[in-house]
């Protein structure tokens, strides 16, 4: 699949089949995560990957839109490490850049894939560090749970003239 392609009709996917998600898959999706722009090349990401049907189950306890990890076969959580910040702040950028990244990358390879927003939300931030025991300075992102889709989703065509702009408003 093509770049374009895999942007376009990228779509959140909720449902997945019981087909497992090799170690190969995982590391690729990395590889596109690690891959993305990060201001100063600052690079203050980490990833944990979770396939413990166990910690996917106390997800939903605090996180309410992560009911679809009862299902997935795994998840990555991308974080940012705030002692690796050059430039303060941007690291919710970069974080969002490899997040993003993984999504497309997963569509683009057949797997569907659904961002699970974390940060702002402190019960959400709270509530994954102390599942996942992440140090202090370490703040936990998204979640992007991943499975093989069980569901189609049509793309849409999403481009709205009205909202762009020409060297001024």
């Amino acid at each position: 699949m093509d770049a374009m392609d895999a942007i376009l009709k990228r779509r959140s996917i909720r449902k997945y089949t019981k087909q497992p998600i090799s170690d190969k898959i995982i590391k690729e999706l990395l590889e596109a995560a690690v891959s993305a722009p990060s201001a100063g090349n600052q690079q203050p990401w980490h990833f944990i990957i979770i396939d413990n049907h166990r910690i996917f189950n106390e997800i939903p306890k605090f996180h309410p839109s992560a009911k679809m990890l009862k299902d997935a076969d795994k998840a990555i959580l991308v974080c940012g490490d705030l002692s690796l910040e050059k430039f303060k702040g941007y690291w919710i950028l970069d974080c969002s850049a490899a997040t993003e990244n993984i999504l497309i990358a997963a569509h683009a390879i057949g797997l569907g894939a659904c961002w699970l927003g974390v940060y702002p939300r402190e019960e959400r931030i709270v509530g994954m560090k102390k599942l996942l025991n992440i140090p202090e300075h370490v703040i936990p992102l998204s979640l992007i749970s991943l499975g093989f889709p069980a569901e189609q989703k049509t793309s849409e065509d999403r481009y709205n003239s009205a909202r762009i702009h020409h060297n001024k408003w």
